[in-house]
């Protein structure tokens, strides 16, 4: 089977409010992300390695292919996610009050996900996963339960594992009015006459206390739990907030406590919002690679006490090696969103997108470009339209395939940065002002480095210093302050954060010059996502540079190599000394692709065409140069492990 697990219900776009500890009311400004029990725990089991799909309805609008585009980044597989015509994604508004209050408003009326039906269901896809799992709120309508029981259905003639998470919503069984979408509980015969008509069918059945009061028509937990047994002969899974969880794998003990469990995480909760179905997520990976249930219970209240401690559902599930990393060291906070350390790690390790190799195209070049305007006796007005030109020979090269990338300013080349928006490529963007040391940032970047709001999250921040680390305090500590606010701000806004570091400039080099700087830097708290660094066909140079970052931060993206303006002949050998190294991804370079043509342009010696011609054909060639250099590099690889296997083979033989 090509999949472990397939969700099955609610998806939305969820509007969280960007401030805490007010009124929704109030509320300013709200964050975006995914939402919806099936769609978190989709998300929650792929950050931890888990083959999962979602099979759910969204609009043929923005939040609809939001939707869609955002579990194709987390790695979901979404060939179950119908486009409904006709309907309206749902949303969700929802604040964190303080530490016990959460309000939420569904807007579900006649929303696409509630549109499921059983034409939706294929049969070959379901027989595709080793595990089904759905939530109560699509029982609650008659064309959704359809949906649900025959995907239930086909899972148990399959042979696959079928889970129910209880996930009880009064105000989604239109048992609570629009303002009570908080509420957790109201007793109803009908619900749980629906929900016992169904317990049958499940192996794995998880609700918190209330909801199984819901399914079992009793507010005294044992006595519901008792009910439920009657019913089915699933593993019971209670979750007990602070207390854990218990699962019951026979009859029900007269305590909770005298069921299995794993230990909890006594942590400060900062958003109780989706912790269930990060809860779900660890308990689900757990059961599907075989654990015990102690284990099992382990990871899912890890993976709840990491999704309390967050702003947001999906954005605060764990990773993989997040989960191993905070198993491993504990708890050193309460208050785990503010262990810098562990968030390290959960930025690091659940960022999406895939960037192995690197050709970036880079035009963000300001006073080079004044001055070049101002050489050739035209107005500085020019530059915008020929970064547009640059923009469409990168766009040329790259032709739609992954792996091209550019970097362009939004003072001079602004139209060629919207441009660049939805191509496919990668965008950096600078915010240092041009040539500055101690280093500034440009205006845009605001005093509180507050611009970094209105960026697109996809943009990369990118800034350059002049650094050496022989310089003086004096100079040094002004820089580095600079460096950890934007840093800082990078971080708030989910921006990565690119930084780019010109020693030569300032002071001769050798080959620990580089290693030291990164080395500072980490030690001071940066964590950039990417390095970018001067050329060397020195291989004991990038040896100790790739060293130090592996030794900081193993989940660096990695490094591009700046260009310096260098002639094509002396970036081959550069490329080819880094090629031999899997930290360097590639290249961003500019004046070695664009100033002849530029010159050329600005006097009008070329026409539109011609320069971006002109311009593709370098960065062609240079992207051709790197490649040729990665190859090269793996071949000689491969070939040395030949000779060695065979090496070792004959003195094995002579021995």
């Amino acid at each position: 089977m090509s999949l472990d697990v397939i969700t099955i219900g609610r998806s939305s776009v969820d509007l969280y409010g960007a401030q805490v500890g007010g009124r929704l009311e109030d509320m300013g400004s709200f964050d975006k992300y995914i939402g919806g029990s099936p769609t978190n725990m989709a998300t929650g089991t792929a950050r931890l390695g888990l083959k999962s799909a979602l099979i759910t309805r969204v609009g043929d609008e923005h939040m609809g292919r939001f939707i869609r585009e955002q579990l194709l980044r987390e790695g979901v597989d979404v060939r179950g996610v119908v486009t409904d015509p006709e309907r309206l994604t749902a949303l969700v508004l929802l604040g964190i009050r303080d530490h016990e209050r959460f309000p939420l408003i569904f807007y579900r009326e006649n929303c696409a996900d509630m549109a499921l039906c059983e034409d939706d269901i294929d049969a070959d896809f379901i027989a595709e996963s080793r595990c089904v799992t759905v939530t109560g709120t699509h029982l609650s309508h008659p064309r959704t339960e359809a949906a649900v029981l025959k995907a239930l259905n086909l899972a148990r003639e399959g042979g696959a594992r079928r889970a129910l998470d209880i996930d009880y919503r009064p105000n989604l069984w239109g048992l609570a009015g629009h303002g009570d979408g908080e509420s957790r509980f109201v007793a109803s015969g009908a619900v749980s006459e629906k929900l016992q008509s169904t317990l049958h069918l499940f192996d794995l059945i998880v609700g918190t206390e209330e909801e199984f009061h819901i399914a079992g028509g009793t507010t005294d937990t044992i006595a519901a739990l008792r009910r439920v047994r009657e019913l089915t002969s699933a593993t019971l899974v209670c979750k007990r907030g602070p207390m854990g969880a218990a699962a019951f794998e026979g009859a029900i003990p007269d305590r909770l406590d005298d069921g299995t469990s794993g230990p909890g995480f006594p942590i400060e909760v900062f958003n109780v919002l989706g912790a269930g179905d990060g809860f779900m997520s660890g308990l689900l990976t757990g059961w599907l690679r075989d654990q015990s249930w102690e284990t099992a219970l382990t990871w899912a209240n890890a993976c709840g006490a990491l999704a309390v401690s967050r702003h947001g559902c999906t954005p605060a599930y764990p990773s993989w090696d997040e989960l191993q990393y905070f198993l491993r060291v504990g708890i050193r906070a309460p208050a785990l969103r503010h262990d810098a350390a562990l968030e390290q790690i959960h930025w690091s390790s659940t960022r999406t997108g895939n960037w192995p190799t690197m050709r970036v195209f880079a035009f963000d070049h300001r006073l080079q470009m004044e001055a070049l305007a101002d050489e050739c006796g035209v107005d500085r007005a020019r530059i915008g339209p020929f970064k547009q030109l640059c923009l469409a020979a990168a766009r040329q090269v790259a032709n739609g395939r992954a792996g091209y990338g550019v970097l362009c300013d939004s003072r001079l080349g602004r139209a060629a940065l919207y441009g660049a928006a939805d191509t496919g490529l990668w965008i950096g963007r600078p915010v240092e002002w041009p040539g500055s040391r101690p280093l500034t940032l440009e205006p845009e970047i605001g005093a509180d480095y507050g611009g970094l709001t209105e960026w697109p999250r996809d943009q990369v921040v990118k800034v350059l210093c002049f650094y050496h680390p022989d310089d003086a305090d004096t100079i040094k500590l002004p820089q580095e302050d600079v460096l950890k606010r934007l840093f800082a701000s990078a971080r708030r806004n989910r921006l990565e954060f690119l930084l780019e570091v010109i020693p030569s400039k300032v002071a001769p080099n050798d080959d620990d010059t580089g290693a030291r700087i990164i080395q500072r830097i980490y030690d001071i708290g940066i964590f950039p996502d990417w390095w970018k660094l001067e050329p060397t066909e020195s291989d004991a140079a990038w040896t100790a540079t790739c060293e130090a970052i592996k030794r900081n931060d193993p989940h660096c993206r990695g490094i591009v190599m700046l260009g310096l303006d260098a002639p094509a002949d002396r970036l081959a050998a550069s490329f080819s000394a880094a090629a031999r190294h899997d930290l360097v991804k590639g290249f961003a370079v500019g004046r070695t692709i664009f100033a002849d043509t530029a010159r050329s342009w600005l006097t009008g010696a070329i026409n539109d065409a011609q320069a971006v011609a002109e311009m593709a054909d370098k960065y062609a060639a240079l992207c051709q140069t790197w490649d040729d250099a990665r190859d090269g590099a793996r071949n000689n690889t491969q070939d040395n492990a030949r000779d060695n296997t065979q090496d070792n083979a004959q003195n094995g033989c002579k021995t």
